[in-house]
């Protein structure tokens, strides 16, 4: 089993050389990059807004937003398997590219087809980033605690532009019109499209791998379990964009009181980050990979969000917010840190391609499994089943933990 080999290898082997102090500077160009398509990135949160506003039925709106989310899924993908074949700067640069055309499309188009097609092509690109840029860090930064210190940089990033997302975009949705916040968001990402050309490197991985490479991503039980385990574990955070809103409405609290739960999730974002990324770096120093720590991410997320199906007040929700952020930081961290502990440096790009589905298929499954719990056993029912699923992703911790330390057999080159 060659997946395990490298995982046993990379457990016994000696700590690699420290990090610089200071990033290079593609890292920060990226960082930068990463919060600039974030807080400009209004397609995704104002899209059933646009919806709504050309008067769509159910049904297609529906449609639309469904593409848009398989578009999401498979983009990671793509993304993830291009960067390991054609290289990380054309890949980060064709798919800004892209963005900068889809999202315009996008925000003119008006009959149900034409929406289809430029939701599924914009959600393609969308989060193209995320798997392109794990990549590039695992490749520039050389150890484990460096990566990790980054990896928490990273979602501090993504969740101060989401931030800044729902202020700009609700101070300017009505004056300007969503269409106008849609072209915003194209010329960001084909600003970064021109920063990736010009900083990050345009060399091909060496050894870049073929299709022997590639399947061996696909049928990696290591790689798998993790997937799974992520995936329950993000489900809760997913509801917080999609389950938490239907539970307010439901208590008759208007949209400007979920509203300050993202408030409320953000300040917490950034008043932690600060403390936990320097601690989560240090843990990284350790040989053995996060699992421990992405369990008890688990339980923070599925106890904190769990609350909320307790909660009746807009102070009672913002406070479940906030309390389920110390796991989705360390979730991030930890399941990076073991993603670039089992992935073959000539594989990083279609490994984070596929640990980045994950994102996408909870922000599916969340409000899926949360209607039905509203519909079967409302609030409380809710509260019940996003405990018990940040509970089953932290079980799935421990079949991680036990084939992570079984002994290599065929060691493959590590990084």
């Amino acid at each position: 089993m060659p997946a395990i080999a490298t995982s046993a290898q990379t457990l016994s082997a000696p700590p690699s050389p420290p990090a610089p102090k200071r990033w290079p500077p593609v890292i920060w160009a990226l960082l930068i990059g990463t919060f600039a398509v974030r807080a400009a990135g209004f397609v995704y949160p104002y899209l059933p807004y646009r919806l709504d506003e050309l008067h769509l039925n159910t049904a297609a709106a529906s449609t639309v937003l469904a593409l848009w989310g398989a578009g999401w899924f498979i983009g990671q993908l793509l993304c993830g398997w291009l960067a390991d074949r054609i290289g990380r700067r054309t890949t980060l640069a064709s798919a800004m590219a892209v963005a900068a055309v889809g999202f315009p499309l996008l925000a003119e188009a008006h009959t149900p087809m034409a929406l289809g097609i430029a939701a599924a092509v914009s959600g393609l690109v969308y989060d193209a980033p995320r798997p392109i840029v794990s990549a590039v860090v695992a490749d520039t930064i050389p150890d484990e605690p460096g990566r990790a210190r980054l990896t928490g940089w990273r979602h501090f990033a993504v969740n101060l532009g989401a931030a800044t997302t729902g202020l700009v975009g609700g101070a300017l949705a009505e004056p300007v019109g969503i269409p106008v916040l849609f072209w915003c968001n194209a010329l960001v990402c084909a600003a970064f499209a021109v920063v990736a050309l010009r900083v990050v490197p345009p060399s091909v991985p060496a050894h870049a791998p073929g299709r022997r490479g590639h399947r061996e991503a696909f049928t990696d039980p290591l790689l798998w379990l993790l997937w799974l385990a992520s995936l329950l574990i993000l489900i809760p955070v997913a509801a917080l964009f999609s389950v938490l809103p239907m539970m307010m409405a439901q208590d008759g609290l208007p949209p400007t009181a979920y509203g300050w739960t993202q408030v409320a999730s953000a300040a917490a974002v950034i008043g932690l980050s600060p403390l936990l990324n320097p601690w989560l770096a240090r843990r990284a120093k350790r040989p053995t990979p996060m699992v421990g720590l992405l369990s008890v991410s688990g339980i923070i997320l599925g106890a904190g969000m769990g609350l909320a199906g307790l909660a009746s007040s807009t102070a009672g929700y913002g406070a479940a917010a906030a309390l389920a952020v110390p796991g989705e930081i360390v979730a991030f961290v930890a399941a990076t840190d073991i993603l670039n502990r089992i992935a073959p440096p000539s594989s990083r790009g279609v490994y984070a391609g596929i640990w980045g589905t994950t994102l996408a298929a909870a922000v599916l499954c969340a409000p899926a499994l949360g209607g039905w719990a509203l519909a079967q056993g409302g609030h409380h029912l809710v509260a019940v089943t996003t405990l018990m699923t940040g509970l089953l992703g932290a079980a799935l911790c421990l079949p991680l933990t036990a084939l992570l330390h079984r002994p290599a057999r065929t060691p493959r080159a590590s990084a």
